[in-house]
């Protein structure tokens, strides 16, 4: 592998580092797995990025396959940002702001920008990128793009491919291709092509009227979802074409994004925020059900369990005094209004307590600054769950984003209630009431044989009642190693194997971040199980969830 590297080193304007030490650091992300890369590189600009991949794929033609695996900051927790071959990490050169139209409000940016620096950017122009994820101060915006990723204002504003409307994208081969949505005419055209461009094309094309039936057939009754690849989007009735909502969400397994043209919204932090006290499950079911009904609804709807609230009682006893006092009530829900209409913001916010009221729900409203931060900070207490250890015990992210259909919503805490009584473990939920998408995670020890068979069990019982609940594995964390397992079980064979397909269209060779969604057992990342969690490279940064 020396020779790889010292080729690259001569070829690259990037670094390229191969020493034990580095590639101990990238040998893990978010996740419970481990697998050690054999080269880091560190692109300099969308040229070392394309050389990387031409070179990659000429020694693939020769029957010897190095996987390139993509990253930002690598927080997935999935398992997405780690791989054996080459770890090609853009925060370091490639995290510019390229471009920025005042007047339609799209920005153009390298993939390791981190978010947090775009959303500040963009709120001097009174603009934002809703989806941002918890992870918005240490995560990058090329990973909200590979996982399509969402977060708190997901409920109004939908994930992040709703935001992605061109994308720049080296292919397996090295070539470099713009992605946007196409006429039938300009489909034409690209479909005569003779590079691996047209190629793709023509293939796809196939593929997607060859499956057409099926493909109708895979929306699921959620509100977000980010498991598979989106197929549904690819060619509209008009017969327009569009690659850019099959490369987000993709993980880097059909190509490598270089730069990305987003959408953002009109940014108001004048918003109004009410925390609804709930005692009674179905009665929270059935007031999110209402409020979802308005006809200018919420930017948000962020939950928090009893559970939590006790964890910090005990652990973090100061964290939440003066905020929410005991008796802790069973739900507690921030609903959030952000129109820019300060007549229909107040107009919603007046009948979401019409509705709290009626169900004698109690509540707090606030639209002073100040006393709204109080109130996220119940929703965002959630990081002392995640960062907390006992010993070895961990909080393990290994069933934390499940998403139902909304009025499985109680039944589905309730599964979750059961299923952690079941095997012995502490309960803390959190997450997005509005979309049903709740996280949560278990503390194991990895370091004993008995919770590392406790892991596969728990994966197996928690993604089976998922799915039959008619929801998906992943709302907006994505497949990585961890769920990839489960997608055939998801979408049924039929359009499993168009996924297979749609892969072997992009990568022939198998070099774009083999191990995610594609062909992965149970059996696969057995073996890649951490002996130890911990994420100590993101010690610097305040973890939430």
């Amino acid at each position: 592998m020396s020779k790889v590297a010292h080729y690259l080193q001569e070829h690259l304007n990037g670094e390229v580092m191969f020493s034990p030490a580095i590639r101990k650091y990238f040998s893990t992300d978010g996740s419970v797995f481990e697998v050690t890369p054999s080269i880091v590189v560190y692109p300099r600009d969308e040229d070392d990025v394309r050389k990387t991949a031409r070179f990659t794929w000429q020694l693939a033609e020769r029957g010897r396959v190095i996987p390139i695996t993509a990253r930002g900051m690598g927080t997935c927790q999935g398992g997405s940002a780690i791989g054996s071959g080459i770890m090609m990490v853009f925060p370091a050169h490639m995290k510019r702001i390229l471009e920025f139209d005042h007047k339609t409000g799209n920005v153009v940016i390298e993939p390791g920008i981190n978010y947090g620096t775009l959303q500040q950017a963009l709120h001097m122009h009174k603009r934002f990128l809703p989806p941002f994820p918890s992870s918005i101060d240490y995560s990058s915006v090329g990973g909200a793009i590979a996982n399509n990723a969402s977060g708190e204002k997901t409920f109004k504003y939908g994930n992040t491919r709703n935001f992605v409307k061109n994308l720049r994208v080296v292919l397996a081969n090295g070539e470099v291709i713009e992605t946007k949505r196409l006429s039938k005419r300009e489909l034409s055209k690209k479909m005569g092509l003779t590079t691996f461009e047209g190629e793709i094309y023509r293939a796809l094309d196939a593929l997607v009227e060859d499956n057409k039936e099926a493909i109708k057939g895979m929306q699921l009754d959620v509100s977000k979802n980010s498991a598979g690849y989106d197929l549904m989007d690819i060619k509209r009735k008009d017969g327009s074409f569009d690659l850019t909502p099959l490369f987000v969400g993709s993980q880097g397994t059909l190509g490598i994004v270089t730069e990305a043209t987003l959408a953002t919204a009109v940014y108001n932090p004048n918003t109004t925020l009410i925390a609804a006290f709930f005692e009674d499950l179905h009665v929270a079911e059935h007031a999110i059900e209402e409020i979802k009904k308005l006809p200018d609804g919420p930017s948000a709807m962020e939950l928090v369990d009893d559970n939590l609230l006790k964890f910090i009682d005990e652990h973090h006893p100061n964290q939440l005094k003066g905020i929410v006092e005991k008796p802790f009530h069973k739900l507690i829900v921030l609903i959030e209004f952000d129109d820019a209409n300060d007549r229909t913001q107040k107009k919603m916010s007046k009948r979401t307590l019409k509705i709290l009221k009626k169900l004698e729900v109690p509540f707090q409203i606030e639209t002073e600054e100040y006393e709204k931060e109080q109130l996220w900070k119940i929703r965002h207490s959630a990081a002392a769950v995640v960062s907390h250890s006992e010993g070895k015990m961990k909080a393990l992210p290994i069933i934390e984003d499940g998403i139902v259909p909304s009025d499985k919503f109680n039944k589905y805490i309730t599964n979750v209630y059961k299923m952690f009584e079941k095997y012995n473990l502490k309960v803390a939920l959190w997450g997005h009431a509005g979309n049903a998408n709740i996280h949560m995670q278990p503390f194991l020890d990895l370091s004993q044989v008995g919770d590392r068979q406790k892991v596969f069990k728990i994966l197996e019982e928690y993604y089976t009642m998922v799915i039959g609940l008619g929801g998906s594995t992943s709302g907006e964390h994505n497949d990585g190693r961890l769920r990839s397992p489960f997608l055939k079980r998801l979408y049924g064979e039929d359009i499993y194997s168009v996924f297979e397909k749609v892969k072997l269209i992009f990568d022939p060779h198998g070099t774009m971040n083999p191990g995610v969604k594609i062909d992965v057992t149970i059996d696969d990342i057995k073996p890649l199980l951490r002996h130890e969690y911990g994420m100590e490279h993101l010690g610097h940064h305040l973890p939430r969830s």
